[in-house]
């Protein structure tokens, strides 16, 4: 049984996090998209204790979104993790916010690059944790290739 992509826990959306239209307000897309990346992160062996003890991190280093249908106070969305492609400084990956009858909110696609904070610096990802990198990719590898990644941002003439 394969895990691909890798799908995070039920995240719901917060009461704070609604705009004055009635629903979620377009920077908590971003929240969304965050957690669900965090939890990947703990499978690799990324996060709080990853970094007090290498002083090393994640940062961010691009994110598109495009939404796709609204989202409400009430709602919750799992979200999806694509491993697109790596290297030994830097993931290329793809997410999808999944509402529980199954259709898209919005979609995702970051460059996350691991720095050395003393630096600040991009610096290669630990062996141990690139193997599990590695891992994901071959697993992902088997997946289509998302239609919505690697869009140019333009407008329809």
């Amino acid at each position: 049984m394969t895990n691909a992509p890798f799908l995070s826990s039920s995240l719901p959306v917060e009461a704070d996090w609604i705009d004055y239209n009635g629903h979620l307000n377009m920077a908590y897309y971003n929240v969304l998209f965050d957690r669900g990346v965090d939890q990947v992160w703990e499978r690799f062996g990324f996060g709080p204790d990853y970094r007090a003890a290498t002083g090393c991190t994640t940062f961010s280093a691009e994110f598109h979104v495009c939404y796709l249908r609204e989202i409400h106070l009430g709602d919750a969305v799992t979200a999806s993790f694509h491993l697109l492609d790596h290297t030994d400084k830097a993931l290329h990956f793809y997410q999808e916010l999944i509402h529980p009858d199954g259709w898209i909110s919005a979609t995702g696609e970051g460059i996350a690059l691991h720095v050395d904070q003393s630096g600040p610096s991009v610096v290669p990802i630990a062996a141990d944790i690139l193997s599990r990198i590695s891992a994901m990719r071959e697993e992902h590898s088997a997946l289509p290739f998302p239609d919505r990644a690697q869009r140019v941002m333009k407008l329809r003439r």
